[in-house]
């Protein structure tokens, strides 16, 4: 079977992951097609709570082309599957300020369903970011050095 990984990798960047969950997601049958041709993307998606359901909104899965008249919208609304103590822990957490929910990885488990994993997240300050940026440029420069000395 084919890995299926689809990463936001911005996330990582603009977040601190405090603690992440594995989620189901309600799919129709064009949309996990597409999601196997590797035609999603995470990058505009976030992650917002109606009632006491959790939603993942504006996550693009592109048409299926080989589907017909019932194929799916490339941006709807898709609701996510947690238990239900997970459920009010995040619903708790984002009534407090600066945290917020954020989709950081689709792929596929090994019973063949597609996931999502989500994050409790809070935002980075522009210094936090500097710093990322600044360990990523070092570690860059040593497995370089690495590389050259072998």
């Amino acid at each position: 079977m084919k890995k299926i990984e689809i990463v936001k990798k911005r996330a990582k960047y603009e977040y601190h992951f405090l603690q992440s969950f594995e989620a189901g997601i309600v799919l129709r049958g064009t949309e996990v097609k597409s999601i196997k041709l590797g035609n999603a993307n995470l990058s505009d998606a976030y992650c917002l709570f109606k009632g006491n359901e959790l939603f993942i909104k504006s996550l693009f899965i592109g048409e299926y082309e080989l589907g017909n008249i019932n194929n799916h919208e490339t941006r709807q609304d898709r609701k996510l599957l947690l238990r239900k103590p997970e459920l009010r822990k995040l619903l708790k957490k984002t009534k407090e300020k600066g945290f917020a929910i954020v989709p950081y990885r689709m792929y596929m488990s090994e019973r063949g369903h597609i996931k999502v994993e989500i994050a409790l997240a809070q935002g980075k300050k522009a210094y936090d970011k500097r710093d990322t940026i600044k360990d990523r440029d070092n570690k860059r420069d040593l497995d370089r050095i690495k590389k050259a000395n072998l």
